[in-house]
């Protein structure tokens, strides 16, 4: 029995820290719908989440999954890329998200050629530190072990060991003797 938190109940367990009932958050790459659940579950019947995907099986996917919870009225669904939730998220909230989930690659039982781009996820880090409470957390699970991937795991370690330290704190945690390139995470506390 391993004592180490494996990667996903790690991320969570970020989010935890960050994320109370009532709270705004945004799941970035709502995939199959297990995060948005999730946020969606911790946030509680009067917090929100937005959800974002530019493939509309994922969306598809995650509305079902809500709704066989029950909750789908917490969630805001947008089929759009992450690099524009700026101009989907209503100003009142702007200043309230506590928590931000990314899981980037592809969609798991999705096609595999549509994957995250480092572009667009910097763009989306980049915009929810700028509308992000104080405190909050942005959470990344980073799949490494195909081409695409590979590249974007470069330019984000680039892009986040540069952020500025007076505007957050940004950790790395993985496990480094696994085969197979297993995912990490790396975590961005706004200040």
């Amino acid at each position: 029995m391993m004592k180490l938190m494996r990667i996903l109940p790690f991320a969570r367990s970020l989010i935890d820290l960050a994320v109370k009932e009532g709270d705004i958050v945004v799941d970035a790459t709502v995939g199959n719908g297990h995060d948005t659940l999730y946020l969606a579950e911790r946030v509680g019947p009067s917090g929100h989440v937005f959800g974002f995907d530019i493939q509309a099986q994922a969306i598809e996917n995650t509305t079902k999954r809500l709704r066989e919870h029950h909750i789908e009225t917490r969630v805001t669904l947008v089929q759009a890329s992450h690099a524009e939730l700026y101009t989907h998220i209503p100003f009142e909230y702007k200043g309230r998200i506590t928590g931000a989930m990314f899981n980037l690659g592809y969609l798991p039982g999705g096609d595999k050629q549509i994957v995250t781009k480092p572009n667009s996820t910097i763009a989306a880090i980049e915009q929810l530190l700028d509308i992000m409470a104080p405190e909050g957390m942005i959470v990344l699970v980073i799949y490494h072990g195909h081409p695409e991937g590979a590249i974007e795991r470069d330019a984000l370690l680039q892009y986040v060991s540069a952020i500025d330290q007076q505007r957050a704190h940004v950790m790395r945690y993985e496990f480094i003797n696994q085969i197979n390139h297993p995912p990490f995470i790396v975590a961005i506390e706004k200040r």
